[in-house]
């Protein structure tokens, strides 16, 4: 017989361990996603990106899947689209730039 989804779901949200789990491959799934959908809004390839790179296209599909990736890595994936990466820490008073454009820091 068949499950309810909520049925299914109970015990994960009953323990806290697997909550954090598949609270981690939720966030992991997003950020491949958001950085595949980057470079196909792009109209560029992996093949692509790995040519500006000097990767192989593998090593794209790997940085594409990865749930932590260098700030580095991702300056140079962005960068290979044509962007820069700027990260900044946003405070409710204030916001500091942490990378300058064009520097690299892991």
């Amino acid at each position: 017989m068949a499950k309810k989804f909520d049925q299914l779901r109970a015990p994960i949200r009953a323990n806290p361990v697997r909550r954090a789990r598949v609270e981690h491959y939720r966030r992991a799934i997003t950020d491949a996603l958001a950085l595949a959908e980057l470079r196909e809004a792009k109209h560029v390839t992996q093949q692509q990106v790995a040519e500006a790179l000097g990767v192989s296209q593998a090593n794209v599909s790997r940085i594409e899947h990865q749930d932590d990736v260098y700030l580095s890595t991702l300056s140079n994936y962005v960068a290979a689209l044509s962007g820069r990466l700027e990260v900044s820490a946003v405070f409710p008073d204030d916001s500091v730039a942490l990378l300058e454009p064009g520097s690299e820091r892991d």
